[in-house]
């Protein structure tokens, strides 16, 4: 690994500026806008989802229908959805976004217009009624500077990008875990050629090129599928300076991780996860999914991913952030250490990390 730009490590125990303002409750400076097909897909949603502070739109079985504004979801008083009402609104999202939901395929996943994402599930798997889920993008440009964390974070941060190292995004869903990373792709050299490949394409990355992908659903004879795992492989083709997966879930984990470990550098990636500490947990057991036992799971993510950055929600919307990198325990598995200092350096921090796990492990044995 290559280590860290130095940086001033006072503060780095904070890594959310408690007097900067957060991004997912700032006011955005204008509205947010649709194309005409989308307004129109989305019905008695469109005022909701107009509204430049709502982040999630949600429709719950029971017609209700619920906003994220920063504060947590709220019910939008008033509006309810009937049954037959909620399945042809969610039918007519899919099929906005050139794809379709039926009684054979009851759940699907659609970009709309300019980042939207569109998710629904229809009866049966969603025994009580329709569910509908609408991720919004923001409608400002989020910079590393907008997210309030510590200055010593955002220099390891813009550390990493300089030094072209790899960058592990993690959190739960809403986390902004795909936001934060869309503003650290943001910020590299206009001469980077980053490929961008997702499930349904969402990350806001402003950057002059930028080729994105997306995974295609597969028709109603079940053909035509084209998943994470061979765009990963077909990225490798288009001369990446950066490349980057938005999330891995899957066997793709393994093409990803091999294209890391040839020489495909500065890339990232995002990953659900509990914690920054259950982050090693999380790879392991999507490794097993892609035929990767713990042990050769664990050499290519040390030698492939150099940072982790773990970001969490609060009930109220508060997000935190925390830093780490990987590292082997006395067992020789994965784990990650906390980022305490910067000024340790990838190596130093992580065999210190190691060091201290193997003490404690060996002391409650």
């Amino acid at each position: 690994m290559q280590p860290f730009v130095p940086v001033d490590p006072r503060g780095v125990g904070s890594l959310v500026d408690p007097g900067a303002v957060d991004p997912a409750q700032a006011e955005p400076g204008r509205e947010r806008c649709f194309a005409p097909e989308v307004l129109a897909a989305l019905g008695p949603l469109a005022a909701v989802a107009a509204d430049p502070a709502a982040t999630d739109v949600l429709v719950t079985p029971d017609g209700g229908v619920w906003a994220d504004r920063g504060r947590g979801v709220e019910r939008e008083p008033g509006l309810r959805l009937p049954p037959e009402a909620a399945r042809s609104l969610a039918v007519g999202l899919i099929a906005a976004g050139g794809r379709h939901v039926d009684e054979a395929t009851p759940s699907a996943d659609v970009r709309l217009g300019e980042g939207m994402r569109a998710h629904v599930v229809l009866p049966p798997l969603a025994w009580a009624g329709t569910a509908i889920s609408l991720r919004l993008p923001r409608v400002d440009r989020v910079t590393l500077d907008a997210w309030g964390m510590a200055a010593p974070a955002l220099a390891v941060l813009r550390g990493a990008l300089a030094a072209r190292q790899t960058v592990l995004f993690a959190g739960a869903t809403g986390s902004g875990k795909t936001t934060l990373m869309a503003a650290w792709l943001s910020e590299a050299a206009p001469t980077d050629r980053i490929v961008l490949i997702e499930d349904v394409a969402e990350a806001p990355v402003e950057h002059p090129h930028v080729v994105g992908l997306e995974c295609r659903q597969p028709n109603i004879e079940g053909a035509g599928g084209v998943d994470l795992g061979r765009l990963v492989r077909e990225a490798l083709r288009m001369r990446p300076d950066r490349l980057v997966v938005g999330e891995c879930r899957g066997a793709e984990v393994r093409e990803f991780l091999a294209a890391l470990n040839t020489g495909h550098r500065g890339g990232a990636g995002t990953l659900h996860a509990n914690s920054l500490v259950d982050v090693a947990a999380r790879l392991e057991a999507i490794g097993l999914i892609a035929g990767l036992p713990p042990e050769a799971l664990a050499r290519q993510v040390l030698s492939g991913i150099d940072l982790v950055v773990h970001l969490e929600r609060g009930p109220q919307g508060a997000r935190s952030a925390a830093l780490g990198l990987f590292a082997l325990d006395a067992r020789e598995r994965l784990v990650v250490v906390p980022l305490a200092d910067p000024d340790a350096g990838a190596d130093a921090g992580a065999g210190a990390g190691a060091q201290a796990l193997a003490e404690l492990e060996s002391g409650s044995a």
